[in-house]
């Protein structure tokens, strides 16, 4: 189970509505009770004009997080921060976490334990279609069954706000 706040998923939201047609992404980071959403720039397009034999693929069916986003949310790793989930939106298609999702999520295997680097993180995917929200769903690591398995997604509710802090 992956627990995020009202106002949260609805920043998520909004950042995948307003990025439509191309993919949203970010990570949400914790630290002590404390949490930190933070939306990334999905550079894919620039990747693929760049190198498109490389990067094949166009924002709206990838993503590829702005290298300044990623060693900003990697420096609050080393200021005690863990990431608790990473998230991204699907254009015009389902919540679900693709191969192409995987393959991301695993590019970054630990060499020690075969794992991702993130094995804790949960993976929250948002559906949008035709600009609209229409589906969330989050997934996560499973040691048993060495894939990502789908999890709980829950709103913080007014019993568990205190634990969403």
């Amino acid at each position: 189970m992956i627990l995020v706040t009202a106002a949260e998923l609805e920043s998520i939201h909004r950042q995948a509505r307003e990025e439509y047609p191309g993919e949203s992404c970010g990570v949400l980071l914790v630290r002590d009770g404390e949490r930190r959403l933070f939306p990334c720039r999905n550079v894919q397009d620039e990747r693929h004009r760049a190198e498109p034999d490389k990067f094949p693929r166009t924002s709206r069916n990838a993503y590829y997080m702005h290298e300044a986003d990623v060693l900003a949310f990697t420096r609050l790793e080393g200021q005690g921060f863990s990431v608790a989930a990473i998230y991204h939106s699907h254009i015009d298609a389902g919540a679900y976490f693709s191969e192409t999702d995987k393959r991301q999520a695993l590019l970054g295997m630990d060499p020690k334990t075969n794992d991702p680097i993130y094995p804790e993180a949960a993976y929250i995917v948002t559906s949008v279609m035709s600009g609209k929200v229409d589906a969330t769903a989050a997934f996560r690591w499973s040691d048993r069954q060495r894939d990502f398995v789908p999890i709980e997604l829950r709103v913080a509710s007014a019993g568990d706000a205190e634990r969403a802090q």
